[in-house]
């Protein structure tokens, strides 16, 4: 058996927070802010991003249903149409997919496009610096020359 310990000292008590209501979502931000800087070593989770919904792949084999025609019986008519609103839904997930997958394309084109012309502009500035120091050297070169009396 342990032998008794000393009594643990008393917890020391939290001072009691009074009741904030944000009234915006400013102030709600604010409330956020300097809960977070009351104890700055403390590390702040931060939620991973959610994998994106995407629908069950198609079954590999489907039993052979009867269409939504008549001489099928009332279950047949359910799995049709559980089946078809699954395709259907996967079909619109494509489509989404595909558009998504334009809209990226199209950004990184205009993302180069507007880098290229940046690039540009700041070789065109350099030249023009440069030419400025290259005129100003051979200004000077020019005038020490005069004073030097050589360009006679």
């Amino acid at each position: 058996m342990a032998a008794p310990s000393a009594p643990r000292p008393p917890r020391p008590r939290k001072e009691p927070q009074p009741l904030v209501i944000p009234r915006s979502a400013a102030e709600e931000q604010r409330l956020r802010l300097e809960r977070l800087m009351r104890n700055p070593e403390k590390t702040v989770p931060i939620p991973e991003k959610l994998n994106e919904w995407a629908p069950r792949p198609p079954p590999e084999f489907v039993r052979d249903v009867m269409g939504s025609s008549a001489g099928a019986g009332s279950g047949e008519f359910h799995v049709y149409r559980h089946l078809r609103r699954r395709e259907y839904q996967r079909q619109d997930f494509m489509d989404a997919m595909a558009e998504k997958q334009r809209l990226d394309e199209e950004f990184q084109k205009k993302l180069e496009r507007n880098k290229m012309i940046a690039e540009e502009q700041t070789a065109k500035r350099r030249r023009k610096r440069c030419m400025l120091w290259i005129n100003a050297i051979i200004l000077c070169l020019h005038l020490s020359a005069e004073k030097s009396g050589c360009g006679n």
